[in-house]
């Protein structure tokens, strides 16, 4: 009996922690059926077993989706157990990149961006392909005919380290080895310099779309003024077939870039100027994915000139050989933009 006056009676949780315990417990059994059925689901897709999943499941993942990002947040203050905690992170974390992440690998997108998208996205620019052509072609006639009236225009329009020796007045001779290979030295770091100016130069014309396109087009008759002049320069003392040459190896590629470049930021500049019923915003937006795309597609045949370039231009020197590897890129880019991807459905503008 004494002893019974000793022993003590067992302590009884505070009244709030308590509250907060069975709160937590009924939090996650009245939960936990949807967090398991969401995990079933994204097991299944994370292991490619579509025709397991019914489609209720797959027309309920969204919402499972968004109950179990809610159930994180409030798991969060009401301070769930770390192992419920890190579960529920892991599975929205999972679930999110079955519902908004990107739906195919790399290698996936490559087939389909080089298969036929990146075509149709420039098959659909055809009026600013035109309009960017026009502008190129009057920015070269444009060039040659300034500097053939007032050589003086040649200083003001090719950029200085370009005429330290393909200059107005210089001898044919100085020209012509001008244009001659310079072997395999240093080629790696030329053609990474080349292809950086390359890609500065069409992403700015893409760039400058936003004002209406108006930028673009100077840009573009600017950049061709100097071929112009070039041109003239080399047709005067008559190497005009080897500068030609010499220019094609690359430029066709290069120069097809550029005008895909400045297509695009017109193509930008003209829905935004010509909205139709949309806001400029989302016709800004719509045409912005296209024209993303076709940039895309510029950088990849930036880097394709650039070796052309940095290599080929220099280890092959006769002109009639530059001018085969030219037309050979030439028409292989007008097959490619012309058949590739012609089952393609185009979106809507």
């Amino acid at each position: 009996m004494a002893l019974a006056l000793f022993r003590k009676a067992p302590i009884a949780p505070p009244p709030d922690i308590e509250a907060a315990s069975l709160r937590s417990d009924r939090f996650r059994l009245e939960r936990e059926p949807e967090w398991r059925r969401l995990e079933e689901i994204v097991t299944k897709l994370e292991k490619s077993r579509l025709r397991r999943i019914s489609d209720e499941d797959l027309l309920a993942l969204p919402v499972l989706y968004r109950n179990a990002a809610s159930s994180l947040a409030v798991a969060r203050e009401i301070s769930l157990d770390q192992a419920t905690l890190a579960y529920l992170e892991a599975l929205v974390r999972r679930a999110w990149f079955q519902v908004y992440g990107p739906r195919t690998s790399l290698p996936g997108w490559l087939r389909r961006f080089l298969g036929g998208g990146w075509s149709a996205a420039v098959r659909a620019m055809v009026p600013e392909l035109l309009v960017a052509l026009a502008a190129m072609i009057a920015g070269t006639v444009a060039g040659w005919l300034l500097v053939a009236r007032d050589s003086e225009w040649y200083y003001t329009l090719v950029p200085q380290g370009f005429g330290e020796v393909r200059r107005p007045g210089a001898g044919r001779e100085v020209l012509a080895e001008s244009l001659a290979g310079s072997g395999g030295d240093g080629l790696t770091l030329f053609a990474t310099y080349l292809f950086s100016n390359n890609v500065g130069v069409a992403i700015m014309a893409f760039a400058l779309g936003f004002a209406f396109g108006i930028p673009t087009l100077l840009l573009l008759v600017y950049n061709m003024a100097v071929l112009g002049a070039m041109l003239w320069l080399f047709a005067e003392a008559g190497l005009g077939w080897e500068f030609a040459a010499w220019l094609s190896i690359h430029g066709t590629t290069e120069l097809l870039a550029i005008l895909l470049g400045g297509a695009a930021g017109l193509h930008i500049g003209r829905t935004m100027a010509f909205p139709g019923q949309r806001t400029i915003a989302a016709a800004a937006a719509a045409s912005g994915q296209r024209a993303a795309q076709v940039m895309a597609g510029v950088v990849l045949m930036l880097a394709a000139a650039g070796l052309l370039e940095g290599y080929a231009r220099q280890l092959v020197e006769a002109p009639l050989a530059r001018a085969a590897i030219g037309g050979t890129m030439l028409i292989a880019w007008a097959a490619y933009f012309t058949l590739a991807g012609r089952e393609t459905p185009r979106r809507q503008r």
